[in-house]
């Protein structure tokens, strides 16, 4: 999954905000954005919204999730 990205949509689906919630954490620094090289829109790395997750601090089951759980999260989103 290394070097993959995803969209703007997809990773706010992902993570339960609206794109303009990452469009507010991109400006602030507080999630920032890749740029595709040719529309220059937003994109973000599987890596990066994994760590989000992660930091976050979501729990499943009372207990923080692995990165193996996460990864499935996003596959499963993502083939929706």
């Amino acid at each position: 999954m290394e070097n993959k990205f995803i969209t703007i949509k997809q990773a706010a689906k992902i993570l339960g905000v609206t794109p303009l919630t990452l469009r507010n954490w991109d400006n602030n620094g507080k999630f920032p954005a890749g740029r595709h090289p040719i529309s220059n829109y937003r994109v973000y790395r599987i890596e990066d919204v994994e760590d989000i997750i992660l930091s976050m601090g979501i729990k499943v089951d009372n207990r923080k999730p692995t990165r193996t759980e996460v990864r499935k999260l996003i596959v499963n989103h993502l083939t929706d």
